[in-house]
């Protein structure tokens, strides 16, 4: 009987080691996959309230290298884009929190902060807006602006707009300023000082024998001592009084426009023969012709499709010729 006993309380002991040891590798694996979880999500980065001033470097995206530059004299027509409420809140590309209720920006290749002047092309409706933010990256459109400057614009309903973009060289240079001299602007320019160099004590060589039938007479060494360490003395450094950003204007202008065209170009070309060939590559695909206009570098040949009557078939045409004929194609406005 006790024999009986023995067994049964063995057997609910190993029971009970089991279940404990399931239990274990159960909660082992539970912490495992929260610590995985953990490590997959990132932490969310606070956006700074100001920006920094920010290029960048050459970048790629779907095939297609973006220069960033300060480039005073841009000028580019196009279509414009807008984006909202899912960005409302999030770090732009230089540290600013993006405001959908601000006059702001994004652009491909601009210096951030810069101010550009924004005109829709189809009212005349103008403004004034800050670039602080890299895009828009969907193929032909050359600016991406907030949702309160799209209702300004007038086509938040349309969601894209032909707009002339060109860069206000004074302001822009004045933000440039402002945001150097911020304090995250200062941070990022201070610079370590260099340690002190220690002082080199030099004294003579001793005396330098000849063979065995020559001696030259030395003149016993003396030993300079070395002079007194003295603390290395710092420049003082002025700090330069904060600059504020200009003054930009949130009124809306409406400037005369004229009539304008939809065309996807294909290429620029400097000699006219690669130009014929291109053009006729795009024979099939829509009325393809060639205008000549003056560079800085000499005469460019542009191969053209249009014009177009909406930005949908623009977008359509435009897919097309990056897939038969040239990456490197574009939607413009003329």
């Amino acid at each position: 009987m006790n024999a009986v006993r023995l067994r049964r309380l063995t057997a609910l002991a190993v029971a009970a080691m089991a279940a404990l040891a399931l239990a274990g590798c159960a909660e082992t694996e539970f912490l495992v996959n929260t610590a995985k979880r953990t490590q997959q999500e990132p932490v969310p980065q606070q956006p700074s309230a100001v920006g920094r001033y920010k290029i960048g470097t050459p970048y790629q995206i779907e095939g297609n290298w973006y220069y960033p530059a300060e480039e005073y004299d841009y000028r580019e027509t196009g279509i414009a884009s807008w984006y909202g409420p899912g960005f409302h809140g999030r770090s732009t590309a230089n540290g600013e929190s993006y405001d959908q209720n601000a006059l702001t920006a994004a652009h491909r290749t601009l210096p951030m902060p810069s101010v550009v002047r924004v005109t829709n092309l189809e009212n005349g409706r103008s403004i004034v807006l800050t670039v602080n933010d890299r895009g828009p990256f969907a193929r032909g459109r050359i600016i991406d602006v907030s949702r309160r400057a799209a209702q300004l614009l007038a086509f938040e309903r349309n969601g894209t707009a032909k707009v002339k973009v060109e860069i206000l060289p004074d302001e822009s240079q004045q933000i440039k300023l402002a945001a150097l001299n911020s304090p995250e602007g200062r941070r990022e320019q201070m610079q370590v000082a260099a340690a002190p160099r220690g002082i080199v004590a030099s004294e003579p060589l001793p005396p330098v024998t000849g063979g065995a039938d020559t001696q030259i007479a030395r003149a016993p060494a003396t030993r300079t001592p070395p002079a007194p360490r003295q603390a290395p003395t710092v420049a003082a450094r002025t700090t330069p009084p904060p600059q504020a950003p200009p003054a930009l204007s949130d009124k809306v202008d409406v400037l005369p426009v004229s009539p304008t065209g939809i065309y996807v170009q294909a290429g620029a070309f400097g000699r006219l023969d690669n130009a014929l060939r291109m053009r006729d590559r795009l024979q099939t695909l829509g009325s393809s012709h060639i205008s000549r206009t003056s560079s800085a570098n000499g005469d460019l040949y542009r191969v053209r499709v249009g014009p177009l009557d909406t930005v949908d078939q623009a977008d359509a045409l435009l897919t097309q010729v990056v897939s038969c004929c040239q990456r490197e194609a574009l939607i413009i406005v003329e």
